[in-house]
């Protein structure tokens, strides 16, 4: 039986990753900073377990404490909407720490058991505003973006050792937790010389078109980690499908 383990899974996608995982039979190791507040079932297959990934001893005690792992999922991030100029350097740092170097720390921790067995998979969760600019998403898109590059390399890296490395897309899911993870009121964020433009914008983003649902990342999550002659880019839900077939 396979083992997955997934970051940030106290709400959204992480969530309905490891429900999807857990139905599908696997073992699943669903991580969170409040590991109490878990809305996860108890199971024997399921694990919940405290992880901060932007401390190192937090990620070497749970890849000890997780045994062997098939599938690392890097899903744990924080959101931000704003303006550049108005965003402090240590939120913006914060942002980073978290998106971009927590998601390599992670990365790095569980490559020497992969490399040793010549197998797993490491899937990153980034974001469809790395397929198509988003205005007031500069500073998030930047810490995603980089992802995206890192793991295009990293699969090359890891391919020789028969280790796959893929990204999983999402696209707009407003029902997520976005919006309250970001640590900052987005008011602050919005200086008044830009009301007139970020008004429509926000206005577009309360009444999409098409939304990513929940659903739709864990099933793309499932591709990416069970394709066995898949690529490296999988987007999730119609908007971002969308972009990914117009780029």
């Amino acid at each position: 039986m396979k083992t997955i383990l997934i970051s940030g899974s106290s709400s959204g996608y992480g969530l309905e990753t490891a429900r999807h995982f857990h139905a599908q039979g696997w073992n699943v190791i669903a991580t969170m900073r409040n590991p109490q507040a878990s809305p996860l079932p108890a199971s024997e297959r399921i694990r919940v377990l405290p992880l901060d990934i932007t401390d190192p001893d937090s990620i070497a005690s749970i890849v000890e404490t997780a045994g062997p792992i098939d599938v690392l999922v890097n899903n744990a991030g924080i959101g931000l909407v704003g303006a550049v100029e108005a965003t402090p350097m240590p939120l913006i740092r914060k942002i980073f720490e978290t998106n971009t170097f927590g998601t390599i720390a992670m990365t790095q921790a569980v490559i020497p058991q992969m490399r040793a067995r010549r197998s797993g998979v490491i899937v990153n969760v980034t974001s469809s505003a790395t397929l198509a600019s988003v205005p007031l998403a500069a500073l998030y898109t930047a810490s995603k973006q980089a992802i995206q590059g890192f793991t295009g390399s990293l699969a090359l890296e890891l391919g020789h050792f028969g280790v796959k490395a893929r990204l999983v897309e999402p696209g707009y899911g407003p029902t997520t937790r976005f919006a309250a993870n970001s640590l900052f009121r987005l008011e602050d964020l919005i200086p008044e010389s830009y009301a007139d433009y970020a008004a429509p914008i926000f206005e577009a983003f309360a009444a999409p078109e098409v939304v990513t649902r929940e659903i739709d990342v864990a099933e793309a999550v499932w591709r990416a980690a069970t394709d066995a002659v898949g690529g490296l880019h999988y987007p999730a839900g119609p908007d971002a499908v969308a972009l990914a077939e117009a780029g």
